[in-house]
């Protein structure tokens, strides 16, 4: 028998899901921007008469566009709200992204992407400020693990969503369809996505005050500490991104087809392991628990991928220890992040910003060093993974673990940013 409160649960549901779907989608700008036209690449230098250095140059300018905008868009959406910096980054991304559809040359297009990229940012930034404004504690790392239900695919198929508009079209197709995609978020955010900043939560945007907060924050410990660790498992999904369709192609004779199926299969992993972990956070064990355990597989499952390169092991060892470590991902990135923004609230944005800088930054740097050790082996890709995992579970271990989780905490950690602020103000939420 239906209950008067079932009505209310469900709308608090749906409201739940939608925003989800909005910040998933906001999230999944960076990825789908780096990721889904590196396929095209050979085919736009041809086009544009550009080196190979100069294409791989629209690469790095859209990172630093990416990294640059976050640190903007944070501290801005502290002080003036969320929705007016992420609709003008949604604006700029889009006005960008029609450009490039048009550009006729390889440094108009490498201007472009900076400004693609520092209009995605706002949208990355943004949605993590913006679960922090409405959730705390559990709630706010069980949401984080819920967006990796929609982000957890984005940066694994960009590349093969990619190859497939390359099958129907240009290299240019891919930019309408990235159009599409802005357009659809921008709509959507302009509509259904409404301001989580109310005024009396906001913290004045002044030059010299945000690099002091910055200043701040990197000689926190804690964060510092689990900044690292989110931006070197970021490296290790980068590395595996850019060395494994070469090492399982070319080097295991995998077909396309296949090698399809197995970024699937770690995919679908991802994506698993972060809901895994919404369930088990605040219930059975806290945040800095399940970071230790998945950062102590994902260094074992390294450990492998050496071994197995080094030793000539058969193919299902080099794919089963992928999948445990691409899992294991799962798990590190929404726990990170809410340890990261856990003591710092009232600059949720200021911090998510210099959060997003570290992963981009850190991770763009690992990208290149599989390339370095030649083509004749999974070893530089195996040795780097395995790298960036170790140097991250010693981040963790020295700098970013904390003796107790904020989940298990007292009862005032489960608030959202600034709610300590409205306790006892009648209507201020």
């Amino acid at each position: 028998m239906a209950t008067d409160g079932e009505p209310e649960r469900h709308a608090h549901a749906g409201k739940k899901l939608r925003f989800a779907l909005i910040l998933g989608g906001l999230t999944a700008f960076g990825p789908l921007t780096i990721d889904m036209y590196l396929p095209a690449l050979p085919q736009l230098a041809g086009e544009l008469g550009a080196t190979e250095a100069q294409a791989q140059l629209t690469l790095t300018t859209v990172l630093f566009g990416l990294a640059f905008g976050q640190l903007v868009a944070g501290p801005v959406s502290d002080s003036v709200g969320r929705r007016k910096p992420l609709l003008v980054g949604l604006v700029l991304y889009l006005v960008a992204t029609v450009l490039c559809t048009l550009s006729g040359s390889v440094f108009a297009l490498m201007g472009l992407r900076f400004l693609q990229g520092f209009g995605a940012a706002a949208g990355m930034v943004i949605a993590r400020a913006t679960v922090r404004d409405l959730y705390g504690g559990v709630e706010a790392a069980r949401f984080f693990s819920s967006l990796m239900l929609v982000t957890g695919l984005a940066p694994i198929l960009a590349p093969v969503i990619g190859g497939q508009v390359l099958n129907h079209t240009d290299w240019r197709g891919v930019f309408v369809v990235l159009t599409g995609f802005g357009a659809l978020l921008l709509a959507v955010t302009t509509f259904l996505l409404p301001e989580t900043k109310p005024v009396h939560w906001r913290t004045p945007a002044r030059l010299g005050p945000t690099f002091r907060t910055f200043g701040r924050l990197l000689a926190e410990r804690s964060f510092l500490g689990n900044a690292l660790t989110a931006g070197l498992a970021m490296a290790a999904m980068f590395s595996y991104v850019s060395g494994s369709s070469f090492v399982l192609q070319d080097l295991h004779g995998m077909s396309p087809q296949t090698y399809s199926l197995v970024f699937g299969a770690n995919a679908i992993g991802l994506v698993l392991a972060g809901q895994v972990n919404a369930r088990l956070v605040g219930r059975f064990a806290g945040e800095s628990t399940l970071l230790l355990c998945a950062l102590s597989g994902a260094t074992a499952a390294g450990a492998v991928l050496v071994a197995t390169a080094l030793l000539g092991l058969p193919l299902p060892f080099l794919l089963a220890a992928l999948f445990v470590m691409i899992s294991s991902l799962g798990f590190v990135m929404p726990n990170t992040t809410m340890l990261a923004l856990a003591e710092n609230r009232e600059i949720s944005g200021t911090a998510s910003a210099l959060l997003g800088v570290c992963q981009f930054v850190i991770g763009a740097l690992a990208a290149p060093l599989v390339g370095l050790g030649g083509a004749g082996s999974e070893l530089p890709m195996v040795l780097v993974m395995f790298g960036v995992v170790l140097l991250a579970l010693t981040a963790f271990l020295t700098m970013g673990r904390r003796a107790t989780s904020p989940s298990t905490t007292e009862a005032a950690q489960d608030e959202p940013a600034g709610a300590a602020h409205g306790r006892g103000r009648p209507g201020r939420r």
